[in-house]
């Protein structure tokens, strides 16, 4: 230690928030428009999810299983379906200051991969289970016990295993 400095303390373990993992630029689409414009934002953007947006608040989201279970699977005309008869909702929320363990533990007991992020009553990010098996596989190790043999839907569980060994 430098003669006259006191040493700082750090913690050796800072929690990790839901900001510092979220993707910041999210597209959305409104409750009004329709399974084709959906598609064709999800296919220029190459992403699977579309959170919802109404009047600016967040209404739901609408992924690619949706789509398919909702819309290609029951024969719907895409040009007519409004993403408002389609989408998932009630729409579980995180805010950027919600601890990770938090979010993914949200995550796991509702049995969902996304959590749009909101302050305000504002989106301003994403939060994927995926992004936080990246970021911290240990934590998602830590949580494994809540994922329930045959209840856990696949689409989990194969996040699960590509992550943890």
């Amino acid at each position: 230690m430098c003669e006259g400095k006191t040493a700082i303390k750090v913690p050796a373990f800072l929690p990790v928030k839901v900001a510092d993992v979220m993707i910041r630029e999210v597209i959305a689409i409104g409750s009004d428009a329709t399974v084709r414009q959906a598609v064709n934002l999800m296919n220029q953007y190459e992403i699977g999810c579309l959170v919802v947006l109404t009047e600016g608040i967040v209404d739901g989201i609408v992924t690619e299983r949706d789509i398919l279970k909702r819309v290609i699977g029951s024969n719907t005309d895409v040009d007519k379906t409004k993403i408002r008869e389609i989408m998932s909702w009630p729409v579980w929320v995180v805010s950027p200051n919600t601890g990770l363990e938090t979010a993914l533990q949200n995550m796991l007991m509702q049995k969902i991969k996304k959590l749009p992020v909101v302050q305000d009553d504002r989106l301003v990010g994403l939060v994927t289970l995926t992004d936080i098996a990246r970021f911290q596989p240990k934590l998602l190790n830590k949580f494994k016990k809540l994922l329930v043999k045959g209840e856990t839907p696949r689409r989990i569980q194969k996040v699960v295993d590509l992550y943890i060994s």
